[in-house]
């Protein structure tokens, strides 16, 4: 049996439902930095895509370990103001500034 729509998590990045076909654990300390028990977001899949597209490990680590520092982020913000215009089963492919 499949939540209704009523029972959604709510990303805290984009602050939109996530539907559970699209939830995505993110731990704000990354493992390979030493955050494997530490806290974990549940964001939206389009949302945990675009904050590792933007950031190393390192700097998710060291700066970005919180929601609050992540939605501070300018870039951050310009993709929260897109993707809010957007339906909470929305779905694309972020391209990594690094190409």
């Amino acid at each position: 049996m499949s939540r209704s729509e009523t029972d959604w998590k709510i990303c805290p990045l984009c602050e939109r439902p996530i539907p559970p076909e699209l939830e995505s654990r993110h731990h704000l300390i990354p493992k390979l930095k030493g955050g494997k028990h530490g806290p974990i977001a549940v964001l939206h899949t389009i949302c945990h895509s675009k904050v590792h597209s933007l950031f190393s490990e390192a700097e998710l680590a060291r700066v970005y370990n919180t929601i609050e520092a992540l939605r501070e982020n300018e870039e951050i913000m310009r993709f929260v103001k897109w993707i809010s215009k957007r339906p909470p089963e929305f779905r694309s492919k972020n391209r990594s500034p690094r190409d």
